[in-house]
């Protein structure tokens, strides 16, 4: 572990922590095994997301303000994954679990960022729907192209600005105990647990910016789906509604998912029962989610599966 002394007016001589070590899953047997799987779930969320910003910026047809909003999502994705997979993939394969202080907090910074950006523009999304169903006469003139810029560059900018605030706090923490981070990336909770300052006023901040980025967003998307659900029921024809409804079911049941993953994560007391479960729970919002979304926003789209129809027979043909 390197360490280096401090001195400190209050404290006096102190040893503060430099480097990291993260637990992750312990030492079990199946670890090799995991890091197939784990593998796997990134090459497959990269393909994917890559292939669906590839088709959104290529086709014509996909040119619309929910494509532009699914084609920022699955950029989203692949940045996302890519902020933690690659890292824990080393550690299951080598072994090495060590991660210097500012690599530490680098990742928690693009991480965080990215899971605020992600709750905003899911309710952006979802008020796009809400627009697109509820108020088609006036859809075209709200979303026109410097609406849709604006509201995708609001996501992205508030959730980089918001983490900004977190991480510029937790710099400023001096970690003199234990190096072992519980958890297989470096998370706000399992970090403040390490400091040797009051974790009283960090877990406040989380509280308070897991309730304005997650919470606020979670409820702001049930309103939007719960007015199309309403409109939906209006629709006279039966095939009409029962295909609204299997869209607009299994959106929510994905935004439910992960929202709800991130507010028992950063919103519950960090237990020690609850510890084992919030690890599986991280697991869900940082590796299924980016990979699900693609699969259930956009490749279930008629227009979508014609753009890759359309790519491939270019490809046959030696255009691609």
């Amino acid at each position: 572990m390197e360490t280096r002394a401090m001195a400190n007016p209050e404290q006096g001589n102190q040893t503060s922590i430099t480097e990291f070590i993260l637990l992750g899953f312990g030492t079990l047997p199946e670890l090799r095994i995991l890091f197939l799987v784990f593998l796997m779930i990134y090459i497959a969320t990269m393909a994917i997301n890559l292939l669906i910003v590839a088709l959104v910026v290529a086709d014509q047809n996909l040119h619309t303000p929910m494509y532009f909003f699914l084609g920022n999502l699955s950029c989203l994705e692949t940045c996302y994954t890519s902020t933690l997979l690659p890292r824990m993939l080393v550690s299951l394969l080598t072994e090495d679990r060590t991660v210097s202080f500012s690599g530490c907090l680098s990742q928690y910074y693009f991480f965080g960022s990215m899971a605020a950006t992600e709750c905003l523009l899911l309710a952006v999304m979802s008020y796009d729907r809400y627009l697109a169903i509820h108020k088609p006469l006036h859809y075209a003139a709200c979303m026109r192209g410097r609406s849709c810029l604006q509201l995708a560059g609001g996501t992205w900018i508030g959730g980089f600005l918001a983490n900004s605030i977190t991480t510029l706090s937790m710099s400023q923490l001096t970690f003199c105990g234990p190096n072992g981070i519980d958890h297989f990336f470096c998370d706000l909770i399992p970090l403040v647990k390490l400091s040797c300052n009051d974790p009283q006023v960090m877990e406040m901040l989380a509280f308070t910016l897991c309730l304005i980025f997650t919470l606020v967003p979670f409820l702001l998307t049930l309103m939007s789906y719960s007015c199309i659900i309403v409109t939906i029921l209006r629709i006279p024809s039966t095939t009409g509604r029962q295909r609204a409804f299997s869209t607009c079911s299994s959106h929510l049941i994905v935004v439910t998912i992960y929202y709800g993953t991130l507010l028992i994560a950063y919103m519950f007391p960090a237990t020690n029962t609850l510890r084992d479960f919030k690890k599986v729970l991280s697991v869900i919002y940082t590796v299924l989610t980016p990979l699900i979304n693609p699969l259930i926003y956009s490749l279930r789209n008629k227009e979508v599966k014609e753009a890759l129809r359309k790519a491939l027979r270019k490809c046959r043909v030696g255009q691609c």
